[in-house]
């Protein structure tokens, strides 16, 4: 059956560009009204404004707790309820282990794992007053599987992981589905530095592009998925399916 997000009301993080844009763009096309977050506030105030009236957009940090609160205000002041999250926004960088900077890593745990929690806290009152919604984390293939160079990203993301399944437990009475998604290498400014689009670890032997994860997640935030909760759904041209060859560490990519 076709998603139909009519009449939903969802917050997406990250979303000025990359998939965190192209999953806002594909929710307003399928009916949802939307609240676009990010600190990249000129491209963000771009997007929302090119949405029209079905989005707004708040310049946000989601590693702090008030911000969120405006969040989620600027979403019931708005559209008077909300009912899908996606945890979007993120920052990625790799490195060894024993070449990590600690810094770094804390930066990455606060944005990728920390972010998350602090946004399940904060729209879980709204969803429960509007008898219940759907949460959307995005994890990532490092999430599912070890990878070298990943021992900070990949931390966050496998603990995102497991903060979903414990979520999933927890929320299900008020009616809150929470699920997470693995993509693999998906054509963004992340990955920007691959200088390609093949992909010869992944058995599809491509990378993947922002509209093809942004199907799966409009299908989570719908009613159509009304029985899926703590699942956990790779989108990476079947790369996780076998073992990961080791990539060399790149510097820090936005």
């Amino acid at each position: 059956m076709p998603v139909d997000l009519t009449g939903k009301v969802a917050l997406v993080t990250g979303a000025a560009r990359g998939m965190g844009e192209a999953e806002a763009r594909l929710f307003a096309a399928l009916g949802a009204k939307v609240v676009l977050t990010d600190v990249l506030a000129a491209e963000g105030e771009a997007t929302a404004a090119s949405l029209g009236a079905a989005a707004r957009f708040v310049r946000h940090d989601v590693t702090d707790e008030e911000s969120w609160a405006a969040a989620v205000d600027t979403a019931l002041d708005a559209f008077g309820r909300l009912d899908v999250l996606v945890n979007n926004a993120a920052v990625y960088s790799t490195a060894l282990i024993t070449e990590e900077d600690p810094a770094r890593l804390e930066t990455i745990l606060r944005v990728n794992l920390v972010g998350p929690f602090l946004g399940i806290r904060a729209v879980a009152p709204a969803m429960r007053a509007g008898g219940g919604g759907s949460v959307v984390n995005i994890s990532s293939q490092a999430g599912l599987q070890g990878i070298w160079g990943h021992g900070a990203y990949g931390a966050a993301k496998w603990g995102l992981r497991g903060l979903t399944r414990t979520a999933a437990l927890e929320l299900g009475g008020d009616g809150i589905r929470v699920n997470s998604v693995h993509p693999g290498a998906i054509a963004t400014a992340m990955t920007a530095h691959l200088g390609t689009k093949d992909h010869p670890a992944a058995p599809l032997g491509r990378v993947g592009e922002p509209d093809e994860v942004a199907r799966l997640v409009a299908f989570l935030a719908s009613d159509e998925s009304s029985y899926l909760s703590g699942a956990e759904l790779a989108v990476d041209g079947g790369a996780s399916a076998g073992r990961m060859p080791a990539l060399a560490p790149k510097g820090e990519q936005q």
